[in-house]
């Protein structure tokens, strides 16, 4: 049956409309009103290469025609559950997330099984199934074949058998999972050929790593769950990349040779499957090159280019071959102050730099059908934005897709002629859009304004004052609800302030979140500021803290506590600081370094002391300490806790395998050297974060230090 977009719309808003809500703010509601956060629809999806895009709605698959605005019902899940049962197959409670195949077929996941399902002829095809006990699954496109991982080895299902691949008892080596700490863009530790017949992963030696005691209370004799971290200067681990072949059983190992103590990362199959590329990066992480193995032999054939850098290069992405072609792909790099994308041929090397200027390129998104155009995100409009542009890859013209103001991701149909456009600002909560990007017409799908507009918080400002350089640097101030500019308010500054984060965003509350809102409920102005070291702001702003972390940042945190000062409405008197993990460390930094600035510190999981943290992360700001010990030694707030003044709380958790316990642990110790009082709260078993049911006691234990205290 067809309808025209507006009654789709409506019925959109059946689905995620909002219920009525007291004008009350309680953590109660930030953990169990769902109703309270914006609508996030992962469903809209082009269908196959068509320009038709799908979504789900309660027990339907809806389809969106784009061209003429109008909506279809493409089947519901009863027509799924059908064929299950025909096939004997466990039935679906709601309806699944789907994968388009083509423009008729669709992946489902189902537990531990796989099946495509044929729209036309109202088919369930079973292709394959895994273990209960899987881990790391990662699905081959085109054989459906699936990669995981058991403990510690590698194993691939085909149509219901297990193959195991590897067979390392030792259980310092790794195979088939992230290595190197998920540093450089890792994010898995598999990687399926074109084809899906060829299966390349990561296996990681790390049995000459230091072991490290996490404690483990849940048996009735508490033991220690040994794990393998890698501290700054220390011996890492050695990693290398297997190829295995399905069809020949056979493994072979690519010949990326010595030091074994190097990168491999952004490991990327050539469309052929002839090949296979790595960025293969020094430990110092100031040299890199990109090298093409063959996936046959494993030999190594060539290195396309090299990066140098006399601080750090981070490679973050693959290589992005344009479509039907084994020659030519894109590369992003920060060479020239900012990340931005540039066309390489495997044979001649760089062909052109298509994208320049003083903004930065988030994410490669794809290529139109005929190569034409590239589309990407990048914040050429303003720092806290994202929009999506496409360039020519014939005159490098640049074309604004999404021109409103705010931050959008997305996806592009295969000919390039229509955007999926999700979208939100510091106004808007979500919305969703279809944009013809040759005529600019926005076909709105569904909108979600304001789902807090029951609900009485305070008033968001985002704005920039300068550093003591003249660098702009951006800033967030929530004002209580109620505010009176006449009377006097306690300020609490929360800050993260590293590397690969940015607070200020053009985004939904200004990316503050729920319980920042919430603490203005209670009277504080809350109050962040962006500094030198975060993102998005060009490798300049951000390489301001190499070998001297804790120094710009601290300088540009203190440029918004005398701002705040200049305020007539801010209690200079009762002015407190939040942070968690980097953002723990400033925060202490803050309170040891200006002590009389502050009245109120809360700390989560604080870096203490630099050279008790990992290699990857560690050595790529600060060196090692044997290079760089003046730097370390300025940087470890063991030896500023004589200095305390302020009431502390540290929080960490007993499981944390990020920042480990010893951090905060051997500055409770020096504070009693020092004679410093402090509080100290734990979660036991909680990892780096506190998650689950726990966050809620956790923001209840910072907000009752902030009301108590300050």
């Amino acid at each position: 049956m067809m309808k025209k977009l507006i009654i789709c719309l409506s019925l959109l808003s059946v689905l995620f409309s909002s219920f009525s809500q007291e004008n009350k703010f309680t953590l109660d509601k930030i953990f169990r009103d769902r109703s309270l956060y914006p609508t996030v629809n992962t469903t809209f999806k082009f269908i196959g290469k068509t320009d038709d895009v799908s979504y789900i709605e309660n027990k339907y698959l809806l389809k969106i025609i784009s061209e003429k605005n109008i909506i279809d019902t493409i089947l519901n899940l009863n027509d799924i559950n059908t064929s299950l049962e025909f096939k004997k197959e466990s039935k679906l409670k709601r309806f699944p997330d789907i994968k388009w195949i083509d423009a008729n077929n669709f992946l489902i996941i189902n537990d531990t099984s796989y099946y495509v399902y044929d729209i036309i002829n109202k088919k369930i095809n079973f292709k394959n199934r895994i273990s209960t006990l899987a881990e790391n699954t990662d699905l081959a496109n085109n054989t459906y074949y699936v990669a995981y991982t058991k403990d510690n080895n590698l194993f691939i299902s085909t149509n219901n058998k297990e193959i195991q691949i590897t067979h390392d008892n030792n259980k310092g080596i790794v195979n088939g999972k992230f290595v190197h700490r998920n540093e450089f863009g890792i994010e898995k530790g598999t990687f399926w050929s074109p084809e899906g017949n060829l299966l390349a992963f990561y296996r990681m030696d790390e049995s000459m790593v230091t072991d490290y005691p996490i404690l483990n209370i849940e048996p009735k004799v508490a033991e220690a769950k040994m794990i393998k971290y890698p501290m700054a200067g220390m011996k890492s681990h050695e990693v290398t990349v297997g190829v295995y072949n399905i069809d020949e059983n056979k493994t072979i190992f690519l010949k990326t040779g010595e030091p074994k103590e190097q990168y491999l990362t952004n490991i990327t199959w050539s469309p052929d499957q002839k090949y296979i590329y790595i960025a293969v990066l020094n430990r110092d992480q100031n040299y890199l090159k990109l090298n093409q193995y063959n996936a046959v032999s494993g030999d190594f054939i060539k290195t396309l280019f090299e990066e140098k850098n006399n601080t750090y290069v981070e490679p973050l992405h693959g290589l992005y071959f344009l479509n039907n072609s084994y020659d030519k792909f894109i590369w992003q790099s920060r060479r020239d102050g900012n990340n931005h994308l540039y066309l390489y041929s495997v044979n001649t090397g760089l062909i052109n730099q298509l994208t320049k200027g003083e903004w930065e390129v988030s994410e490669f998104l794809s290529f139109d059908n005929d190569n034409n155009f590239a589309y990407f995100i990048a914040n050429k409009q303003s720092p806290i934005d994202q929009n999506i542009f496409s360039v020519s890859l014939k005159n490098n013209e640049l074309k604004l897709i999404t021109p409103k103001k705010g931050t959008h991701s997305g996806s592009i149909s295969k000919n390039g002629k229509f955007t999926i456009d999700d979208f939100t600002s510091i106004n808007v909560a979500s919305e969703y859009s279809i944009i013809n990007n040759n005529s600019e017409k926005e076909f709105k799908i569904f909108e979600n304004i304001n789902p807090l507009k029951d609900i009485n918080i305070g008033k968001t400002k985002v704005f920039t004052i300068k550093s003591k350089d003249k660098i702009d640097l951006y800033c967030r101030i929530i004002t209580p609800p109620g505010f009176d500019s006449t009377k006097k308010y306690p300020a609490i500054i929360y800050v993260y302030g590293g590397p690969h984060s940015q607070l200020i965003t053009d985004t939904w509350l200004a990316g503050a979140g729920m319980f920042l809102n919430y603490l203005a409920t209670k009277g504080f102005i809350v109050f962040s500021l962006d500094n030198r070291g975060t993102n998005n702001r060009g490798l300049a702003f951000e390489q301001a803290i190499y070998r001297q972390i804790g120094v710009p940042e601290l300088e540009d945190q203190m440029c918004g506590v005398n701002y705040l000062k200049t305020l007539p409405y801010i209690d200079q008197s009762r002015i407190g600081v939040h942070g968690w993990s980097y953002g723990g460390f400033l925060t202490l930094s803050m309170i040891l370094k200006y002590p009389d600035d502050f009245k109120v510190a809360i700390v989560g999981g604080p870096v203490v002391d630099w050279s008790l943290y990992e290699v990857m992360y560690g050595e790529r700001y600060m060196d090692t300490p044997e290079s760089n010990p003046e730097g370390y030694k300025n940087a470890n707030l063991l030896n500023y806790a004589k200095k305390l003044k302020a009431r502390l709380l540290i929080i960490h958790g007993t499981s944390d395998n990020t920042v480990l316990m010893e951090h905060s642990l051997k500055f409770i110790k020096q504070c009693i050297d020092d004679d410093k009082l402090l509080d100290y709260f734990v979660y036991p078993g909680h990892e780096h974060n506190v998650m689950g049911i726990d966050r809620k006691h956790l923001y209840r234990k910072i907000e009752q230090y902030f009301i108590d205290f300050l």
